[in-house]
């Protein structure tokens, strides 16, 4: 084998035109392939961040209230109660908050925004202030009562700056229209395309303006030291709140506000519980990523089929060069299945270097790239990324796939070429004249 692995290389030095040809080739389509997958990882890194942040915990124990069974309310009780339950039954917690949720048209003197307000306390919730790139006023504003956090999108439609005072007309609970006002504390950065009608406020000014007891709150956001065991969490909750006597809702991928709907056609009164995950919670997002990814995909088959035929076309050209050299190492002993594998050697040893150059090359562009911190001129664009700055994540395992996979295409296209050398006769070999 190791003379097998040095006659393959003196072959692809021998042809080094070719040989460099065809390894730009690889090169660039490996360096596209790796910013693709970049740009995709990076932007569910964005979604997981931004979601998080803004809408949902890693797991999320929610639920609606019915009063009767036309009515449904995305409240529930025992807060301190199903909290205890949570990290008494459930290990890599990393901690468990309460958010209270609603809907309300922002109104200022000079325009209007449909938002979906969300209660939260800054005490329990340690990530929400570094999370958010806060442009005017001061996140901890938001300790006060009837301030608001608001985005920059919002606050553009409303016309209004920190201090200016906006008014929240909403539905409440019990079916009455009311109104509240609050304070613009601070104005935050857009995160995409929720942020566009987030808004947020504390716990203590929503149960004022809706009117509620202090241990009902919207939804229990989870937030887990790996956010890869979310499924089994949520399982695992599943049969914590069945045994401590809860009762729990079918459960339905979707979020919450889209479940309206179905749980108001259903003949029950009082409390279920709702869990969901993170992911589900934003499925409604999950078709920028998912998009992305077929682009990527079609983008890499299509690469896959030109690189293919065109190293095919490469190597039947090397084997009808070197048909006397075929015959010649017949004749002096060298089996057919050595010629075999001499050629896949070479098509593996061209592929493996080249993907890896290209690999390399797409890694290091991306992290530049990454840490440029270019700026998303459009507002479309910033709200399917979810940022108004490029992100592109590149790990190792990203590089590892693009190598292998293009790798491996190769070594697929020099299959037949191989097969036709390593079963020509010595005799008619050592006469080919190319």
């Amino acid at each position: 084998m190791r003379m097998l692995l040095v006659i393959a290389f003196r072959n692809l030095v021998q042809a080094r035109r070719r040989t460099a040809l065809i390894a730009t080739a690889l090169a660039i389509v490996t360096m596209v392939m790796t910013l693709l997958l970049s740009l995709s990882q990076g932007l569910s890194e964005t979604l997981l961040v931004s979601g998080t942040t803004l809408s949902s915990g890693h797991v999320n124990v929610g639920g609606f209230y019915k009063m009767s069974p036309r009515d449904a309310s995305p409240i529930i009780n025992d807060e301190a109660k199903l909290t205890q339950l949570i990290n008494d039954n459930v290990k890599g917690v990393d901690y468990v908050v309460g958010r209270l949720r609603g809907w309300a048209k922002a109104v200022s003197p000079k325009g209007s925004v449909q938002v979906g307000i969300t209660g939260l306390d800054l005490n329990r919730e340690p990530t929400f202030a570094q999370r958010l790139q806060v442009v005017a006023g001061d996140v901890q504003s938001l300790r006060e009562l009837n301030t608001a956090i608001i985005f920059e999108a919002q606050a553009k439609r409303l016309e209004v700056g920190v201090g200016d005072v906006v008014t929240l007309s909403f539905e409440a609970f019990t079916g009455q229209r009311d109104t509240g006002e609050v304070r613009v504390g601070a104005i935050a950065k857009d995160m995409g395309f929720m942020s566009g009608w987030s808004l947020f406020v504390s716990n203590d000014s929503l149960r004022t303006m809706y009117r509620i007891k202090s241990d009902v709150t919207g939804a229990l956001h989870v937030y887990l030291k790996d956010v890869g065991q979310s499924a089994a969490v949520l399982e695992q909750l599943q049969g914590v709140f069945k045994n401590a006597g809860y009762t729990l809702m079918d459960h339905e991928g979707a979020p919450f506000w889209m479940k309206f709907e179905r749980v108001g056609s259903e003949d029950w009164t009082g409390l279920r519980l709702d869990l969901t995950t993170w992911d589900e919670e934003l499925a409604f997002l999950q078709w920028v990523v998912t998009g992305l990814d077929m682009i990527a995909f079609f983008l890499a088959a299509i690469l896959m089929v030109i690189i293919g035929i065109g190293f095919m076309n490469t190597m039947w050209i090397a084997v009808r060069e070197r048909t006397p050299e075929i015959g010649t190492m017949r004749a002096i002993g060298m089996r057919r299945r050595k010629v075999l594998v001499l050629f896949l050697l070479e098509a593996t040893m061209l592929g493996l270097i080249a993907t890896g150059i290209g690999a390399l090359l797409g890694g290091l562009v991306g992290v530049t790239l990454d840490h440029a911190q270019i700026r998303v001129p459009y507002e479309a664009a910033q709200a399917v990324l979810m940022s108004d700055v490029l992100h592109l994540s590149v790990k190792p395992a990203l590089l590892i796939k693009s190598v292998l996979g293009f790798t491996f295409i190769t070594a697929l296209a020099a299959l037949w070429p191989a097969l036709r050398a390593a079963r020509m006769r010595p005799v008619t070999a050592i006469g080919h004249v190319s």
